[in-house]
């Protein structure tokens, strides 16, 4: 609860001074101070007249008027009446808006603990007084006794008293089963002389007699069992309860059966038992915050620093410490005055059918305020303590549901729909104050609409749809429109706007011309997920992305949307072009691998075509004097585009092809002659090599010549493939016949007992994943290299693999359920042959293994993020050397093909020698990829670096420690988030790993 004094928390003028406000416990005095008045009904809006009622929910007396300048009964109207307090209705004339911040109070008819700090992990107040968490919820909830107020002298009368009670009753036990001992002897004897009198043969008296015996003796040893019994249980009652009352102290927890046996026995009148939050307010009025700190310390002192007690001591002690230098009571932990919220903070509202919506506050407020209203009533009647007790434990129950009913079991519903939203779940979570509406400010000058592909489009650009524009740009075009003469106001201005004549679109040419706008694909998961582009105006309603930065976005164009922002400062548009442009974030900032970049998809497909060989063409016997020569020739319609030829190039022949030299065309000059079918990985390489040794403008000039040469080798190539691409092997049918007999030798080797079942189960999914590998590589082999399925996988454009040719020519082999267990029966078709009823309900599991991956773990894994953002968020580049010596040792045995990405980008702590103690690199050098490379070559096997772990800086980390920005490959600067960043870069690819399943169906292999 937020305090401080009623005149600096309440004036908004004051509201922009963050040092007026502070999080702290409020004490009942500061409750009833903030108060405007006591709620005393339940009542909330009288349902004929709809105005409030009095002392209710949304009184005006409290809480200020409904209507600006104008008090409840309507005799003060106006603002010149301001500050007057109606004297018949008591109702302040001011602005309705205070009731925005004007609060009122319940005061309780008993005191109630708090939730937050009874329940929950840690219990705040378990914590102070050393209780367990659960036996002090039973304590409040009225299910158990709490020990106050021992008296150590009683104590030992009560011990005495038990101890006589114990014999005495011994005694009585005694007595009891003597006498019945003797009644039964009575009555043996009675039954004897009966018996004499009846019978005259004296065979027949004798074996009556011995049975009258047998019986006697039978129920006499009954009799002693039962008097041992009842002896036995007498001792060990009488020994539990001297043991309790041994062991109990103040703080002691007693359960009712307990109590009601000492009191039985006259031993409970040595301490005072009390239940429910009255006896934890009594304990923490008489609680030394001092004292105990001081006692604690000395606790910890003399405790291991390894046992969970010292742990348990140090958290106590620290919240002490806390709550000392903070001020606080523990006792303001006990609620003796329930705060309420302004009204316009748990409105009202009518509906269009007479019906009334209303906050779920309103109705928990409503509890409160009846179970109190009855509570008092009862005290004044004089009601039995059970009937109170009881009253009072359903009061805590609804304040709790009040303050946090997401800590309840049994949360309260609104008549069978969701339960109700109690004070902590409005500010806890997405949807709570906090992140919904404090942080998650909802922005001006933004659109949102599907995104389709762009090929015409430079890196730089993005395609904005006019009508969007016009909308977004709004304001500037009506500026333009007046300062042009064309509108004389705004107004005149809107409505020729309106009616779209051509000079509009005219002028918002000019203004998007060189005003960057933002564009955000959700969900953002690291800083490419936000990038700026120049708006090109288009027709239509989608927007156009170039399809190079898809990557960054991990868009697609399937139906994705994304959302345009404009920014509006001159220093957030020059911040858009100098830092967030395409141009500028070219590199992952994760690892620094080249990311907007037309290595997938068509584009690489078609330059993967294009510098590819067709093996079914003959080699051309002419040799070309020239690259020029060789395309003037293939363009006469002499040789083909894939045609091995061999041409004179920078004074060698090469044996190449037409196509590679229209490649090697739009290349930069710093590059070799690239003789090689240029692959997905390859075009990666080639960009890696372009940004470190080219500038970026001629980098981006590349991406944009390499996606339109893509696009139109891809449109050339024609590729395509259908069902019958997918090759079927002739021998899959015996191959499989020898997996099913190697099977069954393993099922007769398990029913004979020569193997387990673990065994056995094992051993059938080893042959069927090596059978289904085996015929995947048959099958991949009888592919030709003009197969068009073979091309696509070949150039690795997408995420087509080999993995999927095994389903579609091969066999599906063995799926996992969604509980990652492997399913035992295989699936040996394909999806050429078609798959049989059975297997497709086996494959169903796999699918829904990928289903179910998809929805619960990107959850996990955004969350993961956010904690890890959470922790790290602080660390942030503050100096350029922290002067730190030590650093950690990168060996080259843990990862060795990793070494060199290992290395690169951080500074030395140490000389690096080769062999023969020459100095490779110095002390303080920074590892660029050719030094790398060189310390690998010289086979050095270790490298001390400067590390982020030993960095000396007190606040955040030094530039030298930290090293690169792999986003920018230079040395970081300072004021760089690193934190945040290292935060998005393990967060991202956690979030895109749980959706690979999807795309696997949930095969094994």
């Amino acid at each position: 609860m937020l305090t401080n004094t009623l005149d600096q928390l309440f004036d908004l003028k004051n509201l922009e001074d963050f040092a007026t406000l502070m999080i702290k416990l409020a004490s009942p005095e500061d409750i009833r101070r903030w108060s405007r008045g006591e709620v005393l009904k339940p009542e909330t809006i009288n349902y004929r007249t709809l105005k409030s009622e009095k002392d209710g929910l949304f009184d005006e007396k409290i809480f200020g008027p409904t209507k600006d300048w104008e008090c409840y009964c309507g005799k003060y109207k106006r603002i010149r009446y301001k500050g007057v307090i109606c004297d018949k209705c008591g109702v302040e004339v001011t602005q309705s808006r205070v009731r925005r911040e004007r609060m009122g109070h319940i005061s309780l008819a008993c005191p109630v603990a708090h939730i937050w700090f009874f329940k929950g992990a840690p219990s705040k107040i378990s914590t102070i007084l050393g209780v367990a968490p659960r036996a002090m919820e039973q304590v409040i909830y009225f299910a158990r006794y709490m020990a106050l107020n021992v008296d150590e002298d009683k104590k030992k009368e009560a011990i005495k008293l038990l101890e006589t009670a114990l014999s005495e009753n011994e005694k009585q036990i005694i007595t009891v089963f003597k006498e019945k001992k003797e009644i039964l002897s009575s009555e043996a004897k009675k039954a004897k002389e009966k018996i004499e009198g009846k019978i005259k043969d004296k065979e027949q008296l004798s074996l009556a007699i011995s049975e009258i015996e047998l019986d006697s003796r039978k129920k006499e040893t009954s009799i002693s069992e039962d008097e041992k019994a009842n002896l036995s249980r007498n001792s060990k009652l009488f020994e539990n309860l001297i043991s309790l009352v041994r062991g109990l102290k103040t703080l002691s927890i007693l359960s009712e059966e307990e109590y009601d046996e000492l009191a039985t026995y006259g031993a409970a009148d040595f301490f005072d038992a009390k239940m429910g939050a009255e006896a934890v307010l009594s304990v923490l009025a008489e609680v030394d915050l001092e004292k105990q700190s001081v006692e604690i310390r000395a606790e910890i002192d003399e405790t291991k620093v390894t046992s969970t007690k010292y742990i348990k001591l140090v958290k106590r002690l620290k919240l002490i410490d806390g709550m000392k230098r903070a001020k606080i009571d523990p006792v303001w932990m006990i609620l003796k005055v329930l705060p309420v919220l302004p009204p316009d903070l748990r409105p009202m509202v009518q509906l269009s059918g007479g019906r009334f919506a209303t906050s779920d506050l309103n109705d928990l407020y409503r509890r409160v305020i009846n179970r109190n209203n009855r509570l008092k009533h009862l005290i004044t009647l004089g009601a039995p303590e059970i009937i109170l007790r009881n009253e009072k434990r359903m009061l805590q129950e609804a304040v709790d549901s009040l303050i946090d009913a997401s800590q309840r079991k049994a949360t309260r519903r609104a008549r069978g729909r969701q339960p109700l939203r109690s004070l902590s779940d409005m500010l806890k979570g997405k949807q709570g104050r906090f992140r919904q509406n404090l942080l998650g400010k909802r922005v001006d000058y933004s659109g949102r609409s599907v995104i389709i592909v762009g090929p015409d489009l430079k890196l730089n650009q993005c395609g904005l749809p006019k009508e969007m524009a016009l909308e977004m740009f709004k304001p500037f075009v009506l500026r333009e429109m007046i300062s042009r003469g064309i509108a004389p106001n705004v107004k005149s201005a809107k409505n020729m706007l309106d009616r779209r004549p051509p000079e509009v679109f005219d002028i918002l040419e000019e203004i998007t011309k060189d005003h960057p706008v933002l564009l955000n694909r959700a969900p953002t998961l690291h800083k490419l997920s936000i990038q700026a582009f120049y708006p090109v105006l288009i027709e239509g309603s989608a927007i156009r992305l170039h399809p190079a930065v898809c990557s960054g976005f991990n868009a697609d164009f399937d139906g994705d949307q994304m959302a345009v922002h404009i920014p509006l400062s001159r220093q957030a548009i020059e911040e858009a072009k100098t830092l967030m442009l395409p141009e500028h974030n070219l590199l992952r900032p994760s690892d620094g691998s080249p990311v907007s970049t037309p290595a997938s998809k068509e584009m690489a497909l078609g330059i993967y075509y294009l510098t590819s060989v067709d093996p079914k063409l003959e080699k051309c016997k002419n040799v070309f004097s020239d690259e020029d020569e060789a395309i003037l020739v293939h363009q006469s319609g002499r040789i083909e585009l894939r045609q091995l030829i061999s041409v004179r190039i920078e004074g060698k022949i090469v044996e190449t092809s037409v196509g590679r030299i229209y490649f090697n065309e739009i290349l930069p000059s710093v590059f070799d002659f690239v003789n090689e079918s240029a692959t997905s990985t390859l075009i990666k390489k080639l960009f890696s090599l372009a940004y470190a040794k080219c500038d970026a403008s001629i980098v981006v000039k590349m991406i944009d010549d390499v996606k339109d040469l893509g696009f139109s080798a891809g449109t050339l190539s024609g590729i395509s493939f259908g069902i019958f691409d997918a090759v079927l092997l002739p021998e899959k049918g015996k191959l499989l016949k020898e997996a099913e007999i190697r099977v069954t030798d393993i099922e007769e080797n398990f029913n004979q007992g020569l193997v387990t079942l673990e065994e056995k189960k094992r051993k059938i999914k080893e042959v069927w994943i090596e059978v289904s590998e085996d015929i995947a590589d048959k099958t991949w082999a009888l592919m030709e290299p003009t197969n068009p399925i073979r091309i696509v996988i070949d150039a690795k454009v997408g995420r087509a693999s080999r993995d999927q040719v095994k389903q579609l020519s091969a066999m599906r082999g063995l799926v996992v359920d969604p509980l990652g267990k492997i399913v035992e029966l295989p699936i040996k078709s394909n999806f050429r042959e078609g798959l049989s009823v059975f297997e497709y309900v086996t494959s169903s599991r796999g699918s829904r293994k990928g289903l179910t991956d998809t929805a619960i773990k990107t959850a996990d894994a955004g969350y993961l993020t956010r904690r890890l953002v959470d922790v790290s968020h602080d660390l942030i580049i503050r100096q350029v050397d922290c002067g730190s010596e030590e650093g950690l040792t990168i060996r080259k045995l843990d990862r060795p093909n990793s070494f060199i990405q290992r290395i690169v980008g951080r500074y030395l702590v140490n000389d690096v020698k080769a062999s023969k103690d020459k100095v490779i690199a110095v002390k303080g050098d920074s590892i660029n990829e050719e030094l790398a490379t060189k310390i690998d070559a010289a086979g050095v096997e270790e490298v001390v670096l400067r590390s982020p772990l030993t960095c000396l800086s007190r606040h955040g980390l030094c530039a030298k420690c930290y090293g690169w920005d792999l986003s920018t490959k230079k040395e970081v600067e300072v004021g760089t988030p690193v934190g945040v960043i290292a935060a998005q870069s393990i967060g991202e690819p956690g979030t895109q790993l749980t959706l690979k399943t999807k795309h696997s169906a949930g095969v094994v292999g």
